[in-house]
């Protein structure tokens, strides 16, 4: 049995009380739900209810500043993608809040930040998307068009560091897309993933962008990262306990942490590791219930 706790919570800059900077949000996912999770990334065991997303939907792509998270794009109850663009203050639990929509509604997109403008790329609308949308987070409204992707896909998955946003992975492709953020334009070749995997998760450091678990034919444990500041392939990271593809994942710069997926079933799951480092991850607790297919993670860091 996991001991909530086995981490230490990392104070506010201002001395004392709660950092939401290192307050992980997972929004959404198959039933699909509405369900929104919060964890203290710092702080292992398993999740609490924040709130709600204004409707259930699985396949959001999510994303965040140090006090907003936005979630956006997906597919609903009806079968039908969406272009609803949603936004939660970390430090305050309770619903989303409409912030407006994306530009093309789509389902498996991903997205990315730099802590001012929250950036969306790919997905499924009618065909394969290599759409890029952005919006300033602070700001609510609609999104703009950004540009494009170098390979329309689904089912991919994003991270970033203060400028760059990288998009890996998807359908029928291993390529690693990036972005200078603040400069709006198409996508340039990074590199490549270990493989061509589906249905990833990322999540970062200002150093390391790091993609974990997926689908190439059968669930995959795997964990790649790279440089984002350097071009080139991926490196092994180590394994997630659980092979799955699905979940949603986040990082407060320190610790890397994956929740959810589909592993034959739907999983609770969460794992975590140490960005600096390499080696296999460790248990951290769970979702307040079991899902996958898109599950949107972010984090107030």
């Amino acid at each position: 049995m996991l001991v909530s706790g086995a981490l230490s919570l990392t104070p506010s800059a201002a001395g004392g009380g709660v950092w939401y900077g290192g307050r992980g949000v997972f929004a959404g996912g198959s039933g699909p739900v509405n369900l929104i999770d919060y964890i203290t990334i710092a702080t292992t065991g398993n999740a609490i209810d924040f709130g709600d997303l204004t409707l259930a939907r699985y396949s959001v792509g999510a994303c965040s500043d140090s006090s907003r998270g936005v979630f956006g794009g997906g597919r609903d109850s009806a079968s039908a993608n969406r272009n609803d663009i949603d936004y939660i203050t970390f430090a305050t639990t309770g619903n989303a809040t409409d912030f407006g929509d994306l530009t093309q509604s789509r389902r498996y997109t991903s997205a990315c930040s730099d802590g001012t403008y929250a950036v969306w790329g790919g997905g499924r609308a009618s065909s394969f998307s290599n759409v890029l949308d952005y919006v300033t987070i602070q700001t609510v409204g609609n999104a703009v068009d950004f540009g494009d992707l170098t390979v329309s896909r689904p089912a991919l998955s994003a991270c970033s560091d203060s400028t760059r946003g990288l998009f890996g992975g998807g359908e029928t492709t291993n390529t690693i897309d990036y972005i200078t953020i603040a400069t709006p334009g198409n996508a340039t070749d990074f590199g490549d993933l270990s493989g061509s995997n589906l249905y990833t998760a990322a999540c970062s450091s200002q150093t390391r962008g790091l993609w974990g678990m997926g689908h190439d034919g059968s669930q995959l444990n795997t964990i790649d990262y790279v440089t984002i500041q350097t071009t080139g392939n991926s490196t092994d990271f180590g394994d997630l306990t659980v092979a799955r593809h699905g979940g949603g994942a986040c990082s407060d710069g320190t610790y890397g942490v994956w929740a959810g997926g589909h592993d034959g079933a739907f999983t609770n799951v969460i794992d975590y590791i140490t960005i600096s480092s390499t080696g296999n991850a460790t248990d951290f607790g769970d979702l307040t219930s079991a899902r996958g297919s898109g599950v949107g993670g972010c984090s107030g860091n």
